[in-house]
């Protein structure tokens, strides 16, 4: 009886006040463990990639990286773990304390206790060798790897950057953000340069089309901005276009994206100037602040010299010049920016990338759009555009900008297919 009862007493002890449990590892990425303020000891867990292991008497060092950022975690194990199969590109899991380390290179490092590998990796087979510098050139043969070098790795971290500021900038300009439809029945630019859209399975009837009017991929969101601009004064899209160019140049691809913006009650070419200029510098400058390592990679093993020539981009204003003139600057420097106006449009043309923004004020006379459409047998195609111009029609313009180029541009990337984490070119659909 005096037994039962004390079991009862224990049984509700452990209820009240349940026994204490090992505290689980917290889990942390890389970047989140290299900025951490505490270094108490506090146990963590990481998982990554080994990018490098060295054994030094009883101790093992690995160095993992998970792709949050440029520097990889220093691991320090007992070097009673098997060191050959914890092998350059394989990838762990590792748990233990987050301490300070007693070297300069870095501020802390993860003292391993237990360290769990996820998946092998044939060192010997894999492409990417343990500290070699792969040219650019030699990484696209391997689409599916590259973006575990240090150079994809940047340069796709600093796309990503780029993507939020560009966004972050329209959003506090006041502009609303417009998806536009990637499949259209308009050719926006008029080259013909289309690809077509159809069913993988042929339709039996030949003058049948899926959408009943010939449809194709989109190279340009400006017709259905314009569309938008009637109701919000200001709007942008961001997203994929298409080019069917037969062409492996560096500075053409098949897909590619595009930042657009279109503008109500704007009559000149300057308010339009100011907000291209606007967006580069303010996103650039965010970038530079938020990606400060990975952009000193790029201008330091990739494009030397662009640093000086992105502060000189920064530092001065856009200007606006003949034709004639920004050609011949084009073939003599290496760090102007030059604008080229035609009629109510504008180009910025940027050395060793082209045109990196193309813009205009938009045509709103009714009678001569009627009359343009009507001699070109387009006015029934082209309708909903001359109603845009009939029912509350105002001045407005816009212009587009190729985020590839553009990343080119601030990195120094000679080669626009390595800005593009899968590049789409004539000949070329890997994956």
């Amino acid at each position: 009886m005096f037994g039962a009862r004390c079991l009862l007493r224990a049984l509700r002890s452990c209820t009240s006040a349940p026994c204490p449990r090992h505290k689980p590892s917290a889990r942390l990425s890389v970047r989140d463990a290299l900025g951490a303020r505490s270094t108490n000891g506090e146990r963590v867990k990481v998982q990554g990639w080994i990018r490098s292991v060295r054994s030094q008497k009883e101790v093992l060092f690995l160095h993992v990286n998970d792709g949050s950022s440029l520097e990889s975690l220093q691991v320090v194990a007992d070097s009673s773990f098997d060191s050959r199969e914890l092998a350059f590109g394989s990838s762990v899991e590792v748990q233990g304390q987050l301490v300070k380390s007693p070297s300069k290179k870095q501020n802390v490092e993860l003292k391993a206790e237990k360290i769990e590998i996820v998946g092998n990796c044939d060192a010997k087979a894999f492409p990417l060798k343990y500290k070699e510098r792969h040219p650019l050139e030699y990484l696209r043969q391997y689409p599916h790897l590259r973006c575990r070098t240090n150079a994809l790795g940047s340069i796709l971290r600093i796309r990503s950057e780029a993507t939020a500021a560009i966004h972050s900038f329209f959003k506090d300009s006041g502009f609303v953000h417009i998806h536009t439809p990637i499949i259209t029945s308009n050719d926006c630019e008029g080259a013909g340069e289309l690809f077509q859209v159809e069913p993988s399975s042929k339709i039996k009837v030949p003058e049948e089309n899926f959408f009943n009017v010939p449809a194709f991929l989109t190279v340009s969101g400006q017709l259905h901005l314009e569309v938008m601009s009637g109701a919000f004064t200001q709007v942008f899209t961001f997203g994929p276009t298409f080019r069917a160019e037969n062409s492996q140049s560096r500075r053409h691809l098949a897909e590619f994206y595009m930042v657009e913006a279109e503008i109500s009650f704007v009559e000149s070419l300057q308010d339009l100037m100011q907000v291209m200029e606007g967006l580069f510098k303010t996103a650039t400058m965010m970038v530079l602040s938020n990606c400060t390592e990975d952009v000193e990679l790029c201008h330091k093993f990739i494009a030397p010299g662009q640093k000086d020539r992105l502060e000189h981009m920064l530092k001065n204003n856009f200007l606006i010049i003949s034709y004639t003139e920004a050609v011949e600057i084009l073939k003599q420097a290496s760090q102007n920016f030059t604008f080229t106006p035609e009629v109510a449009a504008v180009d910025l043309l940027v050395p060793g990338v082209g045109e990196l923004f193309g813009g205009s004020l938009r045509e709103e006379r009714y009678h001569f759009l009627e009359q343009q459409l009507a001699r070109s047998g387009l006015t029934e195609a082209y309708q909903w555009y001359l109603d845009l111009r009939r029912f509350g029609s105002v001045p407005h313009g816009g212009f587009g900008m190729g985020f590839e180029r553009y990343l080119q541009c601030i990195l120094g990337i000679d080669n626009i297919k390595d800005v593009i984490p899968f590049p789409r070119f004539t000949h070329s659909c890997v994956l």
